[in-house]
């Protein structure tokens, strides 16, 4: 009986998040170079179907954090120093996890506000293991020749993957990537 509690309660604790304040930050860019070469960008990826939760629950909005406060300031200036990428988007925000598989996250409008020719939504999910997904969509008006794209075209970036905090995270795409940090926030600033 024991045995039973115990395997109940660590499978309750592995759908529940957790109900710690995390600070994300995004920098979105764009490739100017095109060096991935053409592609079928007809074909739409197929995101992961989301697992059903136990108990559903969707991470909490705390705020935007002012851009004083970035931490990955560095590599957007060392983006913007390169003729190959181009920094279109540099946000961050705080929240609570979302319950795992649920796929409950905010729009890039209400994170970042209005980006030219970007949308999609972002979710931060707790489960065993923390989850930084997003499925981002980027019109550019004028691709690289060398994607072989027609100007207009809406590249997606749909994709989910373990994130460890402190750690920087690459999600990659031929025609734009994100590079993403999850922290928890600071308790002694009252969350930020």
């Amino acid at each position: 009986t024991l045995l039973a509690l115990l395997l109940v309660t660590v499978a309750a604790q592995a759908q529940t998040p957790s109900a710690t304040v995390y600070t994300v930050e995004l920098v979105v860019f764009r490739n100017l170079s095109g060096a991935g070469g053409p592609e079928d960008w007809s074909v739409k990826p197929v995101p992961r179907a989301p697992d059903q939760p136990d108990s559903p629950a969707t991470g909490r909005f705390v705020g935007a954090v002012p851009a004083s406060q970035f931490q990955l300031a560095d590599i957007a200036a060392r983006l913007r120093n390169t003729s190959n990428y181009q920094p279109i988007a540099h946000f961050a925000w705080q929240q609570t996890a979302s319950s795992w598989g649920s796929r409950a996250g905010f729009t890039v409008a209400r994170l970042a506000g209005a980006v030219p020719g970007l949308s999609g939504n972002i979710y931060l999910e707790a489960g065993t293991y923390l989850h930084l997904g997003m499925t981002l969509n980027y019109q550019a008006s004028n691709p690289p020749s060398g994607l072989g794209a027609p100007p207009g075209t809406v590249f997606t970036l749909s994709e989910s993957r373990r994130v460890k905090r402190y750690e920087r995270n690459y999600y990659d795409h031929p025609a734009f990537g994100v590079i993403a940090l999850v922290t928890p926030a600071k308790k002694a600033t009252g969350g930020r």
